[in-house]
């Protein structure tokens, strides 16, 4: 069992969402965060919260689409705070389209935040968890990491690179004292990217609030815990793992299953609904805007 007090935190996509129910959790342990986010105001917000639960709190303003300045940025952290002991890479975007209206932007931008600035940060920071033997990578994944979904392809694209991408550095660091875990959560209510959209859940594919996801982080890592799915209860979630396992088996059952509970039309509401994505250039690089912090 891992005590997480006292141990520094960089969480990435931290001042709202999910992130946010995150940093809340890991100050209930005492640990130290360090927050990342484009939300200055949010991580303003987030600090006094932290710091009344007890833990210790420091927000640094950041676009993670900057992966070439993302070496400043640790290096940054680590004249401040010191080594990591835990990265959580939470930050995320979804865009919602058929995928050939995508613009190459657009695909670059999800891919950029949701997958390479998790590697890219995890890259940075591993040596020196290797030097000190000690040490543990959480990527939120999604469960559609694990089944894809119509007009949201490149997010799942993303999300099970990351999930693959945690398998295998997972068996590649066994033995070394750092660890590797994935958490899968399904449907999001109250907070967060899908919560924003307005448009409820399918009935049958059940949702899960962040305080669940939050409680799925520290368990995964007090216990070491390799891949952790999160759906609404344990039964709906163990129904969720058989399902699965089938459509692994039977992929175009999976299909006519996200049909028949209206997770297409779902994401046909999504895709409609879409707020446009704002993109702007500063000093030559490219920042895309979106709802996720």
């Amino acid at each position: 069992m891992t005590n997480i007090a006292g141990q520094t935190v960089l969480l990435t996509g931290a001042s709202r969402g999910i992130g946010a129910f995150i940093a809340r959790a890991l100050a209930k342990e005492k640990a130290t965060v360090i927050g990342v986010a484009r939300s200055q105001q949010g991580l303003d917000q987030l600090s006094a919260e932290v710091q009344a639960l007890g833990g210790c709190w420091l927000g640094i303003k950041y676009d993670l689409s900057h992966i070439k300045d993302l070496p400043n940025l640790v290096d940054q952290i680590e004249q401040i705070a010191g080594h990591i002991d835990i990265l959580i890479n939470n930050a995320g975007i979804e865009i919602y389209k058929n995928f050939q209206d995508y613009s190459t932007l657009e695909i670059q931008s999800v891919l950029t935040i949701n997958l390479l600035s998790g590697m890219e940060l995890t890259r940075l920071l591993l040596p020196t968890m290797l030097r000190q033997k000690r040490g543990h990578i959480i990527n939120i994944a999604s469960l559609s990491a694990k089944k894809g979904n119509a007009h949201n392809s490149i997010y799942c694209a993303s999300k099970a690179g990351l999930l693959m991408w945690s398998d295998s550095l997972r068996q590649e660091l066994a033995g070394t004292g750092v660890n590797v875990s994935v958490i899968c959560p399904g449907y999001i209510c109250e907070s967060g990217m899908f919560a924003d959209t307005g448009i409820p859940a399918p009935t049958l594919a059940g949702t899960s609030k962040p305080t669940d996801v939050a409680i799925a982080v520290i368990q995964a890592i007090k216990q070491n815990q390799a891949e952790v799915i999160v759906n609404q209860d344990l039964i709906t979630t163990n129904f969720t793992k058989i399902l699965l396992a089938i459509w692994q088996i039977f992929p175009r059952f999976g299909d006519k299953f996200y049909q028949w509970i209206g997770v297409t039309k779902l994401n046909q509401k999504r895709a409609a609904n879409q707020m446009p994505v704002v993109f702007k250039t500063i000093e030559n690089r490219t920042i895309v805007g979106s709802k996720s912090d």
